[in-house]
């Protein structure tokens, strides 16, 4: 009934969006699940409502991505608490917008750092306990940007792209071991980080918020912008035991929109 009792989870940008509603769902099947963000009082909010079915002991860290030092200590301090992290999602809010022509090398370094080497140093942490219970599950929240890449999103369509890649190497790799590495590609989804897309595109193009969501619905099969709810819910099938069979896919849940296979 709860396939995921017993197994425990590490969610990043949990604080709200895309990140919440996977820690939501995780515990909903039975995950105890630790989230992280940098933002104390956004997760003590999450945490107290996460469901506990099994009665699981949800917890917290704060982790700055951009800190790999901090984080590296946070997270060896939980490890020495619970042996075993079963899942990790690895989810980071999405870099500034712009055109890639206009990005200084160092907002390249410091996305790429982040996002890919922070989500690096987390496998290599995580790995021992994950081998040795012969079950781990590595999901990157990506973008649909790796297979198209979105006008104005320079630096997220560049490291985005190449986090797809580490991930597939990971999945052959990492696969003897019962571990599988998936990549899910959130289309446009009803968050604060669209909101913010939305108003950016807005105030470029001297029109409404509104009518560039429109605009956005219009583009895609289902005529609607996807939930947080509809997203997290691939994301912790991959999670499941059942998915045991599934590896180094890149999932896209945009509703349709994307042309390419």
């Amino acid at each position: 009934m709860y396939p995921l009792q017993n197994k425990f989870a590490l969610v990043g940008g949990a604080s709200q969006g895309l990140g919440a509603a996977c820690a939501h769902a995780l515990a909903n099947a039975g995950a105890t699940v630790i989230v992280f963000a940098r933002t104390e009082e956004k997760l003590k909010q999450v945490v107290k409502n996460l469901p506990i079915p099994v009665q699981q002991a949800h917890s917290y860290l704060i982790i700055d991505t951009n800190h790999l030092i901090k984080s590296k200590k946070a997270v060896t301090q939980l490890l020495d608490k619970i042996k075993t992290i079963h899942i990790l999602v690895n989810n980071t809010g999405g870099p500034a917008a712009g055109p890639l022509y206009e990005t200084s090398t160092d907002d390249l370094k410091n996305a790429f750092a982040s996002h890919l080497l922070h989500a690096h140093q987390l496998v290599q942490l995580l790995l021992t306990g994950m081998r040795a219970a012969n079950f781990g599950r590595i999901i990157n929240v990506l973008s649909v940007s790796i297979k198209e890449p979105i006008d104005d999103l320079g630096i997220s369509n560049t490291i985005r792209a190449g986090m797809a890649n580490w991930a597939k190497t990971l999945s052959r790799e990492l696969g003897p071991w019962g571990i599988t590495v998936n990549n899910v590609l959130p289309g446009f989804t009803n968050t604060e980080r669209l909101d913010y897309l939305f108003t950016n595109r807005a105030e470029k193009a001297g029109v409404i918020k509104e009518e560039i969501r429109k605009n956005i619905e219009n583009s895609i099969p289902v005529k609607r912008l996807g939930e947080s709810e509809e997203f997290a819910a691939a994301v912790c099938f991959l999670a499941s035991p059942a998915a045991g069979f599934i590896n180094g896919i890149n999932l896209p849940v945009d509703g349709g929109q994307l042309r390419s296979l």
